[in-house]
């Protein structure tokens, strides 16, 4: 199980995050002996140079894990089909350099994005299983209600890709296992909590974390379509994102000492 947030690179966090003292140029090396993950962002809006895929590998202990979210060039489109040459570049930018600590990819869609089954399913045909020999992840971030359909969950399931669970937010709910890892962003965390969420929200996650782990979907999140027919362990990468950023290291910490 990975807990992590988004990015590292945050004013609010110096303080009640980062000792005060720290340079920004360690902020990276202080924040992946806090946590086990950290979902990059800025790949997002734009390709990264293969300089500074290498500086995050060197900053990083061995065991650590990125996930990276993907070019929104490839999913804010009309036509999912025609996203093969952003996809190509994006993984021909220095991607690979991260080595074993290359997690997830999380592909994000617009909240306006409606499921088509056909070009949904022709962009996730673009989405490689493997590059020079590297294993790759794949999770599916939608944010329309219409995905939440035993279809869409057939796919994914087909090509092994993840669906985000989006947990705590107003985004559609969908718990579904769909590949052999987990793919959880949750998104409530308060200031009037010292660590983000109540003790027993902490709890709670923890608790579903575990369930995840072990291959079962906790009877509290919903789905969409029926359980797979064997249930097997799976990885989890569980990230605290948005709600009230200042906190989201605090909660993601204590869900590691948790766990």
């Amino acid at each position: 199980m990975r807990i992590g947030i988004g990015g590292w690179t945050y004013a609010p966090w110096r303080g009640p995050f980062y000792p005060d003292d720290l340079t920004q140029s360690r902020e990276l090396e202080y924040a992946s002996r806090q946590l086990t993950s950290i979902e990059i962002n800025g790949t997002f809006y734009g390709l990264q140079k293969p300089a500074s895929y290498e500086k995050w590998y060197a900053e990083t202990p061995d065991d650590f894990v990125f996930s990276l979210k993907a070019p929104r060039y490839a999913t804010n489109r009309r036509v999912l089909a025609e996203a093969g040459e952003t996809i190509e570049r994006f993984f021909a930018s220095g991607v690979l350099l991260l080595k074993q600590k290359l997690g997830p990819i999380n592909w994000q869609f617009a909240p306006t994005k409606k499921f088509d089954p056909d070009d949904f399913e022709a962009f996730l045909k673009l989405l490689p299983a493997s590059i020079e020999g590297q294993p790759l992840r794949h999770a599916l971030e939608v944010r329309h209600e219409s995905f939440r359909t035993p279809d869409f969950i057939a796919l994914a399931r087909k090509y092994q890709t993840a669906v985000v669970l989006a947990g705590d937010s107003d985004y559609p709910q969908i718990a579904d296992l769909t590949a052999p890892f987990v793919y959880a962003r949750i998104m409530g965390t308060s200031d009037k909590q010292a660590k983000g969420y109540s003790t027993k929200a902490l709890d709670a996650w923890a608790e579903r974390a575990r369930q995840l782990a072990a291959g079962t979907t906790p009877a509290d999140l919903q789905t969409c379509a029926e359980p797979p027919a064997k249930s097997s362990a799976r990885d989890v990468y569980l990230y605290v994102i948005s709600g009230f950023k200042e906190r989201n290291p605090a909660a993601a910490i204590e869900l590691i000492r948790k766990l």
